[in-house]
Protein backbone atom coordinates (compact mmCIF):
# COMPACT_ATOMS: atom_id res chain seq x y z
CA UNK A 1 0.00 0.00 0.00
CA UNK A 2 2.88 2.54 0.73
CA UNK A 3 4.15 1.96 -2.96
CA UNK A 4 1.38 2.77 -4.37
CA UNK A 5 0.94 6.12 -2.69
CA UNK A 6 4.24 6.56 -3.14
CA UNK A 7 3.84 6.00 -6.95
CA UNK A 8 0.85 8.44 -7.24
CA UNK A 9 2.42 11.20 -5.08
CA UNK A 10 5.54 11.14 -7.84
CA UNK A 11 2.74 10.89 -10.77
CA UNK A 12 1.02 13.94 -9.24
CA UNK A 13 4.31 16.07 -8.99
CA UNK A 14 5.44 15.20 -12.48
CA UNK A 15 2.27 16.21 -13.94
CA UNK A 16 2.42 19.30 -12.36
CA UNK A 17 6.05 20.04 -13.51
CA UNK A 18 5.12 19.07 -16.72
CA UNK A 19 2.22 21.09 -17.01
CA UNK A 20 4.11 23.86 -15.50
CA UNK A 21 7.10 23.39 -18.16
CA UNK A 22 4.35 23.31 -21.17
CA UNK A 23 2.71 26.49 -19.67
CA UNK A 24 5.82 28.65 -19.48
CA UNK A 25 6.81 27.61 -22.59
CA UNK A 26 3.69 28.70 -24.80
CA UNK A 27 4.07 32.15 -22.52
CA UNK A 28 7.57 32.65 -23.82
CA UNK A 29 5.82 31.42 -27.74
CA UNK A 30 3.75 34.28 -27.50
CA UNK A 31 6.14 36.49 -25.95
CA UNK A 32 4.95 40.43 -25.71
CA UNK A 33 1.80 40.06 -27.23
CA UNK A 34 0.34 38.66 -23.82
CA UNK A 35 2.35 41.03 -21.20
CA UNK A 36 3.32 44.09 -23.85
CA UNK A 37 1.37 47.01 -25.18
CA UNK A 38 0.48 46.39 -28.83
CA UNK A 39 2.44 49.13 -30.77
CA UNK A 40 3.88 50.52 -27.63
CA UNK A 41 3.01 53.38 -25.51
CA UNK A 42 3.38 56.99 -27.00
CA UNK A 43 4.04 59.98 -25.50
CA UNK A 44 1.09 63.14 -25.54
CA UNK A 45 3.28 64.76 -27.99
CA UNK A 46 3.09 61.98 -30.68
CA UNK A 47 -0.32 61.41 -29.89
CA UNK A 48 -0.84 65.60 -30.68
CA UNK A 49 1.59 64.75 -33.95
CA UNK A 50 -0.77 62.17 -34.81
CA UNK A 51 -3.86 63.55 -34.63
CA UNK A 52 -2.77 67.23 -35.76
CA UNK A 53 -1.40 64.91 -39.06
CA UNK A 54 -4.01 64.87 -42.22
CA UNK A 55 -6.56 62.35 -41.84
CA UNK A 56 -5.22 60.17 -45.04
CA UNK A 57 -1.64 59.96 -43.51
CA UNK A 58 -2.60 59.51 -40.09
CA UNK A 59 -5.51 56.97 -41.05
CA UNK A 60 -2.48 54.78 -43.10
CA UNK A 61 -0.23 55.27 -39.82
CA UNK A 62 1.22 51.82 -39.02
CA UNK A 63 1.15 53.19 -35.20
CA UNK A 64 -2.56 52.11 -34.89
CA UNK A 65 -3.31 55.89 -34.18
CA UNK A 66 -6.48 56.57 -36.06
CA UNK A 67 -7.46 59.54 -38.00
CA UNK A 68 -8.53 62.39 -35.94
CA UNK A 69 -12.29 61.83 -37.33
CA UNK A 70 -12.32 57.88 -37.06
CA UNK A 71 -14.77 56.42 -34.94
CA UNK A 72 -12.52 55.11 -31.77
CA UNK A 73 -12.72 51.91 -30.62
CA UNK A 74 -15.16 52.75 -27.81
CA UNK A 75 -17.55 54.00 -30.56
CA UNK A 76 -16.93 56.97 -29.21
CA UNK A 77 -17.22 59.24 -32.58
CA UNK A 78 -20.87 57.86 -33.81
CA UNK A 79 -22.09 58.29 -37.32
CA UNK A 80 -24.18 61.46 -37.53
CA UNK A 81 -27.86 60.56 -39.15
CA UNK A 82 -27.36 60.58 -42.72
CA UNK A 83 -23.67 61.39 -42.96
CA UNK A 84 -21.08 58.92 -43.25
CA UNK A 85 -19.84 59.90 -39.83
CA UNK A 86 -16.44 61.01 -41.17
CA UNK A 87 -14.67 64.01 -41.19
CA UNK A 88 -16.82 67.05 -42.03
CA UNK A 89 -15.57 70.32 -43.62
CA UNK A 90 -14.10 72.74 -40.75
CA UNK A 91 -13.77 76.26 -40.86
CA UNK A 92 -10.25 77.47 -39.37
CA UNK A 93 -9.00 73.93 -39.29
CA UNK A 94 -7.41 74.19 -35.90
CA UNK A 95 -8.03 70.89 -33.79
CA UNK A 96 -6.56 71.11 -30.35
CA UNK A 97 -6.53 67.93 -27.56
CA UNK A 98 -8.13 69.14 -24.40
CA UNK A 99 -7.58 67.28 -21.19
CA UNK A 100 -9.06 66.65 -17.99
CA UNK A 101 -8.88 63.92 -14.91
CA UNK A 102 -11.48 62.18 -16.43
CA UNK A 103 -10.31 61.77 -19.90
CA UNK A 104 -9.41 63.35 -23.30
CA UNK A 105 -11.11 65.24 -26.28
CA UNK A 106 -10.32 66.86 -29.60
CA UNK A 107 -12.08 69.69 -30.33
CA UNK A 108 -11.99 71.68 -33.47
CA UNK A 109 -13.45 75.55 -34.64
CA UNK A 110 -15.73 75.03 -37.74
CA UNK A 111 -18.51 77.65 -39.56
CA UNK A 112 -21.29 77.25 -36.88
CA UNK A 113 -18.25 77.39 -33.55
CA UNK A 114 -16.91 74.53 -32.34
CA UNK A 115 -17.32 70.91 -32.69
CA UNK A 116 -16.44 67.57 -30.44
CA UNK A 117 -13.93 65.41 -32.87
CA UNK A 118 -14.10 62.54 -30.86
CA UNK A 119 -13.40 62.04 -26.97
CA UNK A 120 -12.14 59.33 -24.79
CA UNK A 121 -12.13 58.41 -21.08
CA UNK A 122 -9.76 57.59 -19.11
CA UNK A 123 -9.27 54.11 -16.95
CA UNK A 124 -12.36 53.90 -14.48
CA UNK A 125 -14.18 56.56 -15.79
CA UNK A 126 -16.68 56.55 -18.80
CA UNK A 127 -18.44 59.09 -20.64
CA UNK A 128 -22.13 60.30 -19.22
CA UNK A 129 -23.09 62.94 -21.40
CA UNK A 130 -21.40 64.62 -24.71
CA UNK A 131 -22.61 67.70 -26.31
CA UNK A 132 -20.69 67.22 -29.44
CA UNK A 133 -22.31 70.61 -31.07
CA UNK A 134 -21.36 72.54 -33.83
CA UNK A 135 -22.76 75.02 -31.80
CA UNK A 136 -21.03 78.11 -28.86
CA UNK A 137 -19.64 75.71 -26.97
CA UNK A 138 -19.75 71.86 -26.58
CA UNK A 139 -18.87 69.53 -23.46
CA UNK A 140 -18.07 66.26 -22.49
CA UNK A 141 -18.66 64.75 -18.98
CA UNK A 142 -16.46 61.91 -17.76
CA UNK A 143 -17.19 60.09 -14.13
CA UNK A 144 -15.10 58.07 -12.39
CA UNK A 145 -13.81 57.01 -8.83
CA UNK A 146 -13.20 61.02 -8.21
CA UNK A 147 -16.48 62.03 -9.20
CA UNK A 148 -17.77 64.05 -12.20
CA UNK A 149 -14.90 65.82 -14.98
CA UNK A 150 -16.80 68.39 -16.85
CA UNK A 151 -14.87 69.64 -20.03
CA UNK A 152 -16.27 72.55 -22.01
CA UNK A 153 -14.88 73.78 -25.05
CA UNK A 154 -15.24 77.02 -26.74
CA UNK A 155 -13.54 78.61 -30.19
CA UNK A 156 -11.74 81.73 -29.05
CA UNK A 157 -9.69 83.23 -32.01
CA UNK A 158 -10.78 80.87 -33.97
CA UNK A 159 -8.79 78.08 -31.61
CA UNK A 160 -10.53 75.61 -29.33
CA UNK A 161 -9.65 76.26 -25.69
CA UNK A 162 -11.08 74.74 -22.71
CA UNK A 163 -13.31 77.10 -20.25
CA UNK A 164 -14.79 76.95 -16.85
CA UNK A 165 -18.28 76.42 -16.61
CA UNK A 166 -20.87 79.12 -16.01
Amino acid sequence: MRRRSLLAVAGWLATAVLATVIGLAAIRLVGESITGTPGGVRSQEEVERALAAPASTAAASPTGVPSPGAPGPTGSNPPEPGGSGGPEPTGSGARRVLATTGGTAVAECVPGGVRLVSWAPAQDHRVADVDRGPDDDVEVTFVGPGGEHELKVRCVGGEPVAVADD
